[in-house]
């Protein structure tokens, strides 16, 4: 089973134009891919591939070989993966949700870059990656296995993390309780049959700043350097939103670990 395991980390000055120019790579390369895949019907990876290489030989692109290849190429595989998606969504052949068109990718959305065995290293605490430099994160815990990928992470409060792949095993946890009962709802969490309560974390005053924050948005104006800051804020704010809730759930499930016998949203 693959799990993946991030770490954060603060890259230093010099690090960060790297690391941009790589994301702006990257960023170049899907949205070169896409442009010529809506523009005629969807050539597959290889195509693409040997496009992105002879792009990296005209004058326009030849700054592509600043930067590692294998994060150019994991970019057209995801591509190439989000294709596939949508194309069977359409057809009916995938599960779920139905899958939207693949969209452009904006310098001000997430970025992303992803490495394979043969771009990145790690020696004790330090994390290399190629033509970028030596990376130390902030080991929080340790890595089970030794990871098949490795992706550096920038976030839309231009935080940045290491997010690494793994194989493990599953681990069956032994139930504190063979069955229970448990009703979810809304301002409580979780009550169980045995009439333990679970409290959700409080969201209501950096929900209330995200509301203010996009009402202030919405007024100013587009590209300005006051309206990036705003979004920058509110970017922080659900930050703070999702790491409150990806701290809680995994707290809920080991403290009330059991098969549950029903469920049910009120």
């Amino acid at each position: 089973m693959k799990a993946r395991y991030k770490y954060r980390f603060y890259p230093t000055d010099r690090q960060r134009v790297s690391l941009a120019q790589l994301f702006g790579c990257v960023r170049v390369a899907w949205n070169d891919a896409l442009a010529s895949s809506k523009s005629d019907k969807y050539p597959g990876y290889k195509a693409l591939s040997k496009a992105l290489t002879q792009s990296k030989k005209t004058e326009e692109r030849r700054w592509l070989n600043d930067v590692s290849s294998v994060p150019l190429q994991q970019s057209l595989k995801q591509l190439d993966a989000a294709f596939k998606n949508f194309f069977n969504s359409l057809k009916g052949k995938r599960k779920g949700k139905k899958v939207g068109q693949t969209r452009f990718k904006k310098k001000t959305n997430r970025q992303a870059a992803t490495f394979t065995k043969t771009a990145f290293s790690i020696k004790g605490d330090v994390v290399y990656l190629a033509k970028i430099g030596d990376f130390k994160p902030i080991w929080s815990r340790k890595l089970p296995a030794s990871p098949s990928s490795v992706t550096v992470i920038k976030d839309c409060a231009n935080r940045y993390f290491l997010s690494f792949v793994v194989e493990i095993e599953p681990t069956n946890i032994e139930a504190k309780n063979p069955s229970i009962g448990i009703d979810l709802g809304l301002k409580t969490f979780a009550v169980m049959s045995d009439g333990t309560q679970a409290e959700s974390p409080d969201y209501s005053k950096p929900d209330r700043r995200i509301r203010k924050l996009q009402r202030k948005l919405a007024r100013q104006q587009k590209g300005s350097k006051r309206r990036n800051k705003t979004r920058l804020r509110m970017a922080k704010l659900h930050n703070q939103i999702a790491d409150t809730r990806s701290d809680f759930l995994p707290t809920f499930r080991t403290s009330n670990c059991s098969t549950p016998s029903s469920t049910r949203r009120g």
